[in-house]
């Protein structure tokens, strides 16, 4: 695996070509009182957002965990997060599964995380340091350096945007409108005197649109900011390895977005640099991991697993 191709780049882009793994059909995200996100292309083309920006850092940080064994994946052993933990010590929640990672109000309510905020060193009176907050993310939850943070609760300039970000889109899209029945085998029709569907009762019918169209994964690493972190070489290469190894885990098992799209990726390409970049394989970032983990490990905290108590 060599990333000396990347070391003065300032974007790293990937596209993946997906499809359904049968038939034509998918289901995209919905938004509330909006429904599907369709809208048109530059050129007039009918697009379809599939998987917006904020469902992927969800799903980029999940690929990473391994519900079996309520931990990271074993290539990663050693990568710093934080655990909160309810009043009798047992696992709550953790800062890689947690929406907004460490700002989680079940970490930053919890008993020891003053520890974390004198780390991050903000004071009101004085310019807010940026790379301060590199560092502090990269000792406790090295996660929250690719997909971005806002500790608001510490003070409303202590952010740092995503340095790994992707979303799913169609075109050329259609839809397919089908639909079926809540089938009730007691009471199949719904009198004036009987409760109504919503409460369960009777035969209800209902719509639903599905869409077809070619549909293209598209992914964003801004080198430049993690050079901007000013954390080092070692630091650098883990954070672009990391970043490489959840897109490739998420292409290779999370394309089961919902019951009704679940999707394989046909082909993965870099987009830019435009030459030279080979895209590592799952294999081989499995088998750099551990040694850049090691490398990078004397700026993690010790242990490298920072559990909170959470007393709410």
């Amino acid at each position: 695996m060599n990333l000396d191709l990347l070391k003065n780049e300032p974007r790293l882009l990937i596209e993946a070509r997906l499809q359904p793994v049968a038939g034509t059909r998918f289901q995209p995200t919905g938004f509330p009182d909006l429904g599907a996100a369709t809208y048109k292309s530059a050129d007039g083309a009918e697009m379809l957002l599939v998987e917006s920006a904020q469902s992927m850092a969800n799903r980029l940080e999940s690929a990473i965990w391994d519900a079996a064994t309520n931990d990271l994946v074993a290539p990663l052993s050693g990568l710093p997060y934080v655990i909160a933990t309810n009043s009798a010590g047992e696992p709550l929640t953790n800062s890689v599964l947690e929406a907004h990672r460490i700002n989680s109000p079940y970490i930053y309510n919890a008993e020891g995380f003053a520890a974390i905020q004198a780390d991050v060193g903000f004071d009101e009176k004085k310019p807010f340091n940026a790379r301060k907050l590199a560092a502090a993310l990269f000792k406790y939850d090295v996660n929250s350096l690719l997909h971005g943070i806002f500790l608001e609760k510490i003070g409303g300039v202590v952010r740092l945007p995503r340095a790994l970000s992707g979303f799913i889109e169609a075109t050329q899209v259609n839809v397919a409108a089908s639909g079926g029945v809540k089938n009730d085998r007691v009471r199949a029709s719904k009198g004036d005197d009987d409760k109504t569907a919503k409460e369960g009762y009777g035969n209800v019918p209902f719509h639903r649109d599905e869409y077809t169209g070619l549909i293209t994964a598209y992914f964003n690493l801004d080198l430049a900011l993690i050079r901007g972190f000013g954390l080092g070489a070692a630091a650098e290469s883990l954070l672009v390895a990391l970043a490489l190894y959840k897109i490739q885990r998420f292409l290779r098992d999370g394309l089961r977005l919902r019951t009704a799209c679940d999707l394989d990726a046909t082909e993965i390409k870099v987009t830019r640099p435009k030459a030279g970049f080979i895209l590592p394989t799952i294999t081989e970032l499995e088998a750099a991991l551990p040694g850049l983990i090691a490398a990078a490990s004397p700026a993690f905290a010790s242990p490298a697993k920072t559990t909170l108590k959470y007393k709410g």
